[in-house]
Parts: structure tokens; C-alpha cells; sequence
């Protein structure tokens, strides 16, 4: 078996409660969810982080999310949902394949994924912005 749990998943070697799979990814619920129905997508190759993947890859990782998304508002009723990708420890990845989460909300769910959100500096702001922006012209 694979030393990564998600592509043991992938593999067919691990159990899961699968819930949609393509050529390219695969969902499944998550063992420890935040909400019901709380579910992952993955790529079925092995990348550390999302940004290690091809780009074509990582938009069909959200053409499943966006339908995994879709199915659970519909069963569920849902209030909302929230989409998380995190790369990198600092971010909170703890499992180094990449996925994104698929969290149901309700309007009094308690759960929080907040941050403590401050305003602005407009001179850090131009100074980000036009960082980036030169970075992703160079980028095809």
C-alpha cells in the first residue's frame, strides 16, 4: 500500500465512502467532517499541493467540486458551503496529497472558519497588486 492514505484511497487499496470519480478525480467523505456531508476531491496522481499539479489538472479537481458542491446543496438543502484548499503546513495541510474540502453550512451551524480580518493598508495593497499582476503577465 501507498505510504499517502489519499492515494491508498485512489488505489482502491484504503476504504472510503466514495461519492463521484472520473478519469482524473475522485471525491469521497471525509473521516473526520466538519459538517454532514463534509467531502474531499482529489486528483488521482499523486501532487503535494495543489499548485505542484498541472493546470488542467486542478481545474478538473474543481469541475468536481463545483458538482460534488451542487449535489450536496440539492440533497441537503443547504444554507451554503464553504470551499477549502490548503497548501503547505502554515496553511493547515496535514495531508500531503492535494485536495480540496467541500464543508456544508446552515445558518446555525457554529462552526468557524474565520480569521481576524483587518483593514487594509492602500499602500501594501498597490504594492501587492502590482507585485502579482507583473508575476502572473510572465506566467503563460
Amino acid at each position: 500500500m501507498s505510504d499517502c492514505v489519499f492515494c491508498g484511497i485512489v488505489a482502491g487499496e484504503s476504504p472510503a465512502y466514495r461519492l463521484y470519480e472520473d478519469e482524473q478525480t475522485l471525491a469521497f467523505l471525509d473521516i473526520e467532517p466538519a459538517a454532514r456531508g463534509h467531502t474531499l476531491v482529489v486528483p488521482k496522481p499523486h501532487y503535494e499541493t495543489l499548485t505542484d499539479a498541472p493546470r488542467p489538472l486542478a481545474g478538473a479537481v474543481f469541475q468536481t467540486v463545483h458538482r460534488v458542491s451542487g449535489a450536496l446543496e440539492s440533497v441537503y438543502q443547504l444554507d451554503g458551503f464553504n470551499v477549502v484548499q490548503s497548501n503547505g503546513v502554515a496553511a493547515g495541510q496535514d495531508v500531503f496529497h492535494a485536495h480540496v474540502h467541500v464543508i456544508p453550512r446552515y445558518e446555525d451551524d457554529t462552526l468557524s472558519l474565520g480569521w481576524n480580518a483587518e483593514p487594509a493598508d492602500e499602500t501594501t495593497q498597490r504594492e501587492v497588486a502590482a507585485t502579482v499582476r507583473d508575476e502572473l503577465a510572465g506566467r503563460s
